[in-house]
């Protein structure tokens, strides 16, 4: 049977993540330096518990005015191992707090596609994760630097993909300046699932197929569409008789 993990970024104030629990196997919790804080971050990690959802943490560059989103390129690999590194120390303590386990690591935003284009930057947030807890696992972009970088650290991997984003023909995720990089429509959103889970490929906005490994799916929380999409996307997946769990 096929098998796949479906995470969805968390605790970021959108409001929806109680909707969306139920529909998803891993939750990737914003470690207030994008969104959130240690209320948000404590209500996220019980809700999760209580789903028996994976609690991940979300680390971004330190930048709540603009979400995370924003290209920060003055940072060297040093201080990026290190912005990670507090992050992960952050959501640790809240997480030991509620008797709960940190499973899992995946980046946020600007961070996660600066990393996944640059080995440099992938090597530090694979170390910094290393060095904190090796038995954690790195979401990252399938076919990127970050899950290539990881697994020559040792520490495990999961090739993530997205519901709700297009892509280029190199892979890469269309960035969001652009009016085709969000998925708003349900079928497209289910279609570009299955077609990445069932068949290793999907298909770019040029119309060029490109293989993916798909071991996690991505909803993003803050989708306007969120709460809908999971629960069709979670429907979709049972009725194709996939296996949904976390990694």
């Amino acid at each position: 049977m096929i098998s796949c993990d479906i995470n969805c970024d968390m605790g970021e104030g959108i409001g929806n993540d109680e909707a969306i629990m139920p529909f998803i196997t891993s939750a990737n919790i914003a470690c207030g330096y994008h969104a959130g804080d240690e209320t948000t971050m404590q209500k996220t990690v019980a809700i999760a518990k209580k789903a028996g959802v994976a609690i991940g943490a979300h680390p971004s560059f330190f930048d709540r005015e603009n979400f995370g989103r924003t290209e920060i390129k003055d940072l060297e690999p040093r201080q990026v191992y290190d912005l990670v590194k507090a992050q992960l120390k952050i959501i640790q303590k809240i997480v030991a707090e509620g008797n709960a386990r940190l499973h899992h690591v995946k980046p946020h935003g600007a961070l996660y596609n600066m990393a996944a284009r640059d080995p440099a930057l992938s090597m530090a947030i694979a170390h910094a994760i290393y060095d904190f807890d090796k038995t954690l696992v790195l979401f990252g972009l399938s076919g990127s630097y970050l899950i290539s970088e990881a697994k020559g650290t040792g520490i495990k991997t999961a090739s993530e993909v997205f519901a709700d984003r297009t892509y280029q023909d190199d892979g890469s995720l269309t960035p969001r300046t652009r009016p085709n990089a969000i998925i708003e429509d349900e079928e497209q959103s289910i279609g570009q699932v299955i077609q990445m889970i069932k068949h290793g490929k999907v298909t770019s906005t040029s119309g060029k197929e490109l293989p993916i490994v798909a071991e996690t799916i991505c909803l993003h929380g803050d989708g306007k569409n969120a709460a809908a999409f999971a629960k069709a996307i979670y429907k979709k997946l049972k009725d194709e008789n996939i296996d949904i769990r976390a990694v």
